[in-house]
């Protein structure tokens, strides 16, 4: 295990990227350890790819990518005016708002802060609000595009787990509208305070009418992607293939603003996406094997059984790893990484894969928007032309929405289960 870990503390401090880190390092500890094994190695490391549902994953990332081409960001942005725009800071809370709904079509906080970003942060400093917040509010929202359903990070996570993608997607559902909903106070109240201003939505009603017409076929995505898997209509793959159909109806066939000359640029970049992680999750297969072979979950498992010590601080121990884990690793490495060590443990705790699940993913999320990785700030500082750090710093208001929907599904167990119990007990 020193070998294993030292090896990987190397690599990663010589800038080797994490998914080439963990597999040159169980190299290494197969040829000091057991060289007789390293022919079985290539068979290991395919293996690990080799899975029906990772079929899903590039289908996931391609409907995001349809949708937002199909010219939805706009519709959806205009929609969420209706609601939202007549309060101060209206702008504010409908990036908000519109994060909450792109997450559930996109599946990737990434995408989100791309798509909704390049609208709302240059039309928010354009109405006042400053370049800061523009900026903050977009990274930190876009959190809620990993935890809403579906989320191409809990697809991963049931790989790992062996659990039901149709009660994980149920599972994160409460959670990460939680997060949306105490972001929206969290703004109206900043706005308040800052004196933004409220937007025009003085439309007749023949007018709302077509906005919610035109946005609706995009809003209910997530429900028939969702559904399909939950009623057992569709596995999540086959429900994968039905959403990059219906995304491709709507934007080429309905609203006709998808350039189809663009559609093998959006399938190249899918199966590139879909291509990086699946090299991470064939590398980090290798990885876990290894600490299975070692029994290190058996022997965390053990030791945090064993500590003296009550079990909501363990549970806040597990939280605070997560968090420090999400600041410097990439959310699918991560989540490769932490499973199998820390999931028979919280077993042993009378904590469920399920909420586990919903426990990782969620802290695992606030990582994109801190140094140094944080995949949504450097999204976010190219559309602005802000520096990292100051957009961290007007976002970390916005991420109490997060810390404290993480506290409230760590020790309330309902928060995450009471859906799937509801559909599948």
């Amino acid at each position: 295990m020193i070998i294993l870990l030292a090896s990987l503390a190397v690599f990663l401090a010589l800038g080797v990227p994490i998914a080439y880190s963990l597999g040159l390092s169980g190299f290494f500890y197969f040829i000091c350890e057991h060289p007789e094994l390293v022919s079985i190695l290539p068979p290991r490391f395919f293996a690990g790819m080799d899975l029906y549902a990772m079929i899903a994953l590039p289908l996931f990332v391609l409907m995001g990518l349809l949708m937002n081409a199909g010219g939805i960001t706009t519709r959806l942005i205009n929609f969420s005016l209706l609601f939202v725009g007549r309060f101060r800071g209206g702008l504010g809370a409908v990036n908000v708002f519109a994060s909450m709904i792109f997450g559930g079509i996109s599946g990737s906080s990434v995408s989100d802060t791309a798509s909704v970003g390049a609208v709302l942060i240059p039309e928010m400093k354009k109405k006042g609000y400053t370049a800061e917040f523009a900026s903050g509010i977009t990274a930190a929202s876009s959190t809620m595009g990993m935890i809403i359903p579906p989320s191409v990070p809990m697809i991963i996570y049931a790989l790992v787990s062996e659990e039901s993608v149709g009660k994980l997607f149920l599972g994160s559902l409460i959670p990460g509208v939680m997060i949306g909903v105490l972001m929206l106070a969290i703004t109206l109240g900043v706005s308040y305070k800052k004196k933004y201003p409220r937007e025009d939505v003085s439309l007749s009603a023949k007018e709302k009418l077509v906005t919610a017409r035109q946005s609706v076929l995009a809003i209910i995505m997530p429900v028939f992607v969702v559904g399909a898997v939950v009623f057992g209509i569709a596995t999540p793959t086959e429900s994968a293939g039905l959403g990059v159909l219906y995304a491709f109806i709507i934007g080429a066939l309905i609203l006709r603003e998808m350039n189809l000359r663009i559609i093998p640029s959006l399938m190249r970049d899918s199966i590139l996406t879909s291509a990086n992680v699946m090299v991470i999750i064939a590398l980090s297969k290798l990885y876990i094997w290894i600490l299975a072979l070692e029994k290190v979950p058996q022997a965390v498992a053990l030791f945090i059984s064993g500590l003296e010590i009550p079990v909501f601080l363990i549970l806040l121990l597990i939280d605070i790893v997560i968090l420090l884990t999400g600041t410097f690793v990439d959310v699918s490495p991560a989540i490769l990484l932490l499973t199998p060590v820390f999931l028979p443990s919280m077993e042993v705790l009378g904590v469920s894969r399920i909420q586990f699940g919903v426990i990782l993913i969620s802290g695992l999320a606030v990582g994109l928007v801190t140094p140094p990785v944080g995949m949504c700030l450097n999204v976010a500082s190219a559309i602005s032309k802000l520096g990292v750090g100051t957009i961290f710093r007007a976002a970390v208001p916005f991420l109490l929405a997060n810390i404290i929907t993480l506290i409230l599904i760590t020790y309330i167990p309902q928060l995450s289960m009471w859906l799937p119990a509801l559909f599948f007990d």
